[in-house]
């Protein structure tokens, strides 16, 4: 597929698909937050299936409230259009404030990166082996919607933002894929496209192979996208896809909340159930709609440069 091709519904389609990516981190978010360290069994006992943004969960959010899945990836598209040019800089110090404010949830991984940034200025972790987190996945969808049309820049830029806190080779990797998948779908690529982009990732990586899928949905990223994977490629609507990932539980506001974003970028908007949207607070809304489009037209698709 030509990375710089337009989607059938040229300019509009992009931004409308772009917006429906960030929509797609936050109601993810808040509806997995409900099921979140849940099992399968424990979840069908309780909701049946969950459809609805109820909140409640181990954290015991209010319905559409988010956690930091949403609260990171806006400390990433802030930073981001806050800047001339790229510089994960902004975007280390957004997570510093970020996690001044004592958030709700914050991975040990993302807190231990951020401590490390407030108290030496590391802008990039060290190595670490037990860094195999989804944390840095989860927050990627700006980092995709900035590099549009530049694969390749993408692939830099994800790994950049994923090492402020994550260093490791499998979460460097699941970056890469999953703004890959958020990027073919915002070109209106078909779904041989985005399972090309899996198949990319396990030629590399081959525990990431969604085939014959356990189930475990584990804050270990490799577990993270398996459960995404396996619920993208069998179902054909954004909600669908969605309430698969979450109610298998584990980690699922980071499961639905990257499903959300890639599902978002296949389907846009309009895919999107309203009665998710209007749970969302408005201002929310409102940001992520303004961030997303801003992100795009600052991209090479748009800008016909890469924005180094």
């Amino acid at each position: 597929m030509s990375p710089r091709r337009i989607a059938p519904e040229g300019v509009t389609g992009i931004v409308d698909r772009a917006r429906a990516t960030l929509f797609g981190v936050a109601v993810g978010d808040a509806l997995g937050a409900t099921t979140e360290f849940m099992t399968p069994a424990g979840i069908r006992d309780r909701y049946g299936v969950l459809r609805e943004i109820v909140g409640g969960g181990w954290l015991k959010l209010s319905p559409g409230q988010v956690t930091d899945d949403t609260e990171m990836t806006l400390c990433v598209a802030r930073g981001i259009v806050c800047s001339r040019r790229w510089d994960p800089g902004p975007i280390a110090d957004r997570f510093a404030h970020w996690l001044s404010g004592n958030p709700a949830d914050v991975g040990a991984t993302c807190r231990r990166g951020i401590e490390e940034y407030i108290e030496k200025g590391r802008i990039e972790a060290p190595p670490d082996e037990k860094g195999a987190g989804n944390g840095a996945a989860m927050r990627v969808a700006p980092v995709a919607l900035y590099t549009l049309g530049d694969e390749g820049l993408l692939s830099r830029l994800a790994v950049e933002q994923a090492r402020i806190t994550h260093n490791h080779p499998l979460s460097d990797a699941a970056c890469e894929t999953v703004g890959t998948m958020i990027q073919r779908g915002l070109l209106g690529a078909p779904p041989r496209d985005l399972m090309a982009a899996e198949e990319e990732l396990v030629a590399r990586h081959p525990e990431f192979r969604s085939e014959g899928y356990d189930g475990n949905s584990s804050a270990y990223v490799v577990d993270t996208l398996r459960t995404v994977f396996d619920a993208l490629f069998s179902t054909d609507t954004f909600e669908e896809c969605v309430v698969k990932t979450v109610n298998r539980g584990g980690d699922a506001d980071t499961t639905g909340s990257i499903a959300g974003a890639i599902a978002g970028a296949r389907y846009g908007v309009a895919s999107i159930p309203q009665r998710w949207l209007q749970a969302l607070a408005p201002d929310l809304r409102e940001e992520l709609s303004a961030l997303a489009e801003e992100l795009v037209r600052k991209s090479p698709l748009f800008a016909g440069s890469s924005p180094r």
